[in-house]
């Protein structure tokens, strides 16, 4: 006797343009835990890369996957029993990717999906995901050195950032094995000042140190490309440039996330000085 079934199996589906309010209302649900996919989804929005959803037409989406700028983004609520895009494979060949990112679970499960596909990371890195809602810290404000400004970028700073934006990336963004490229840092840092809000620390007549956000989403903000020359470490620059930016950007009525190095110590005991908590476990795997 044949079946019939009420509701038919999910499966792997790229999400017509009509139906992208779908994918927003699952990523507004979880936008804490994925900023950076909100973010690069809104980009998306505009076609500049895909998005898939797991799920079927009668039934509500239980995963996405988003792919842009070289890079995917699995938002898979932390569901092991996600299963392979049937499409996985032939969009590897088509289009290689730089980097997998997003929550610790959901992206060890894509790694193990591509490693079935015969792709193999090259380097992972886990990261605290951190976040703040409500006022930094009072001591965090009043912190650093009594002669710090802290200002917006002006005519002439360019080349003193560069030099924080290239030892930043070179210290915090590289992959092992990887060359720094000067032509792509100062793209880099043309985006940043042109569509970012960035704040500098000056001591002594030098910029000393940066902050700026990567990311924005519905209703946060994604905090990057923190850096304190390593000569000035250790008096409370960091701690002060971070809770006079997270003030800047709370006061615009959103929220603000970041994502810091496991290892990185110093940075995560700079940002919990400031009030930022950890939510959850984040991960990068280059490829």
């Amino acid at each position: 006797m044949k079946m019939l079934w009420k509701h038919k199996p999910p499966q792997w589906r790229k999400i017509p343009r009509d139906e992208q309010y779908k994918a927003e209302t699952y990523l507004r649900a979880r936008e804490k835990f994925c900023v950076a996919a909100s973010a690069r989804f809104l980009d998306i929005k505009n076609g500049n890369g895909h998005v898939w959803y797991l799920g079927s037409p009668d039934r509500e989406i239980s995963a996405l996957l988003l792919h842009n700028r070289r890079t995917l983004f699995p938002v898979f609520n932390k569901n092991p029993a996600i299963h392979s895009p049937h499409f996985l494979n032939r969009f590897l060949i088509k289009i290689p990717i730089h980097a997998v990112q997003g929550l610790r679970e959901d992206t060890e499960l894509l790694e193990t999906l591509m490693e079935n596909e015969g792709y193999y990371a090259s380097e992972r890195i886990d990261y605290d995901l951190m976040n703040i809602d409500t006022a930094p810290r009072r001591e965090a404000l009043n912190s650093g050195p009594a002669k710090l400004i802290l200002r917006k970028p002006a005519a002439g700073d360019t080349e003193s950032i560069f030099a924080l934006q290239s030892a930043y990336e070179n210290e915090e963004v590289l992959p092992k094995n990887a060359a720094f490229d000067p032509a792509v840092c100062r793209l880099n840092l043309e985006h940043i000042l042109s569509a970012e809000r960035i704040l500098l620390a000056e001591l002594d007549g030098q910029i000393v140190g940066k902050i700026n956000t990567s990311a924005e989403s519905f209703t946060r903000f994604q905090i990057g490309g923190v850096y304190v020359r390593p000569d000035y470490r250790g008096r409370g620059i960091a701690v002060k440039m971070t809770a006079v930016f997270v003030e800047s950007l709370l006061a615009v009525k959103k929220g603000v996330t970041l994502f810091v190095k496991r290892r990185n110590n110093a940075a995560r005991a700079a940002y919990r000085k400031v009030g930022l908590s950890a939510l959850a476990d984040y991960r990068i795997s280059y490829y």
